[in-house]
């Protein structure tokens, strides 16, 4: 592949909003509640994975000289794939270990053609807030159809996708980044504020309605960091934080009881502490016995849980399925984000970047999925489009000096 400077944001293709909705459709997963009209695994694999060779087949039409950008997060999910491969080559985890290692390497791929436009605007933020409202109107749309089967008891009365399997913890962090990202927008006059509360407030009934601790946790803290970061340049920012810090006193104070209820979610304190029985998988995940190789090269790419229970922590599942080896490679992508973050001066671009990485960060205690492809894969290489350099403008050439005429008889004196 040959690197280059990509061109101007305002002549990116439309062709790659088509290809980041086809690695939103395949982040999507084939797993969650049932749906009014039921839907076989397979058909949806079968949609999800057809959308990631789309999305490859597309960029590389659109992109045929392969031409891409210099990134340390892209060069990082490439060396992931080592201890991915690695570990699963051996197929103790099945043929399905070597089939999520073809899939991650077609999606590193797909985000290496679309590095050509990363060029620290906002094109893929607004790419990445239409995509997902596309997917909470379908939500919606499945609410307002069967409310019944949107709110199962077998949930606890929790929102799910009754059109396509979506869990709350999926609808919940759908909705929860596109606020974040939307609010920031709206800071910096990036969008005007009606078209920002018709994005903004119907997802924040969805994140109500999906009782998701980790997405509003994530929401509120990554959201307070990136306008904290704005603060020093921005009257808009200092406004905002004033009266959410305000709101959120009196929310404390009026509304405690009632908000201590929507985070218990029925749940008695001891059920609350630990993590709602997460942390016993996480000991026998830990105590369970391992090899040298398991323990540098991990047990192969699988579907994210140990003993038949998930396992619902990226850095577990991460050392679970590509050993030490991938937790480091991970943990190096979110330090390199960071800290290139934390240099950059303030910008609303740089806000968003900031949102973005701590959500991921605060979401992978509960939330698996930093090392395969996933909706925070999309996230993290949003904030690297955000913290790519702009393009160097290529310079015109200077117009040639029009040549004088001489007079025949100006020559011939000068030759004399």
């Amino acid at each position: 592949m040959r690197t280059g400077s990509p061109p101007d944001t305002d002549r990116t293709p439309r062709t790659v909003g088509a290809v980041w909705g086809l690695l939103v459709l395949n982040t999507l997963g084939s797993t969650g509640a049932e749906t009014i009209v039921p839907l076989p695994r397979s058909l949806i694999q079968m949609v999800t994975m057809g959308a990631l060779v789309a999305a490859f087949t597309l960029a590389l039409a659109v992109n045929l000289r392969l031409r891409v950008r210099p990134s340390a997060y892209l060069f990082l999910l490439t060396l992931l794939l080592v201890p991915s491969v690695i570990s699963s080559v051996g197929l103790d985890s099945g043929f399905g270990a070597l089939f999520r290692c073809a899939r991650l390497a077609l999606f590193v791929g797909t985000l290496w053609l679309l590095s050509r436009w990363w060029d620290g605007g906002m094109t893929f933020v607004r790419h990445h807030i239409r995509m997902y409202f596309a997917v909470l109107g379908s939500v919606a749309a499945g609410l307002a159809v069967s409310p019944g089967a949107a709110l199962p008891e077998l949930y606890g009365g929790r929102l799910v996708g009754a059109l396509w399997p979506l869990t709350p913890p999926q609808i919940g962090q759908y909705a929860a980044v596109i606020i974040g990202l939307t609010v920031l927008l709206a800071l910096s006059r990036g969008t005007d504020r009606a078209s920002a509360a018709v994005i903004v407030v119907p997802s924040l009934v969805l994140l109500a309605l999906t009782h998701t601790r980790t997405a509003t946790l994530g929401l509120l803290i990554g959201l307070g960091l990136a306008i904290g970061s704005l603060v020093p340049t921005s009257a808009a920012a200092r406004r905002f934080f004033a009266w959410a810090v305000l709101c959120a006193a009196v929310a404390a104070v009026g509304f405690a009881s009632a908000v201590r209820a929507w985070f218990l979610r029925g749940q008695n304190q001891e059920h609350f502490t630990s993590l709602t029985g997460r942390e016993k998988v996480w000991d026998a995940l830990l105590a369970a016995p391992r090899t040298v190789s398991e323990k540098w090269f991990g047990m192969g790419l699988g579907d994210k849980s140990f003993g038949g229970l998930p396992i619902d922590n990226s850095w577990l599942a991460v050392y679970h399925e590509q050993g030490l080896t991938g937790t480091a490679v991970v943990a190096a992508a979110l330090v390199v984000l960071a800290g290139v973050a934390l240099l950059r001066p303030p910008s609303p671009r740089r806000a968003c970047a900031i949102f973005l990485i701590s959500y991921c960060a605060i979401a992978s205690y509960t939330e698996a999925g930093l090392g395969d492809a996933s909706p925070y894969l999309l996230h993290l290489a949003v904030a690297a489009s955000l913290l790519a350099p702009p393009a160097a403008a290529t310079p015109l050439p200077a117009p040639e000096a029009p040549r004088r005429r001489v007079p025949r008889g100006a020559r011939r004196s000068e030759m004399t």
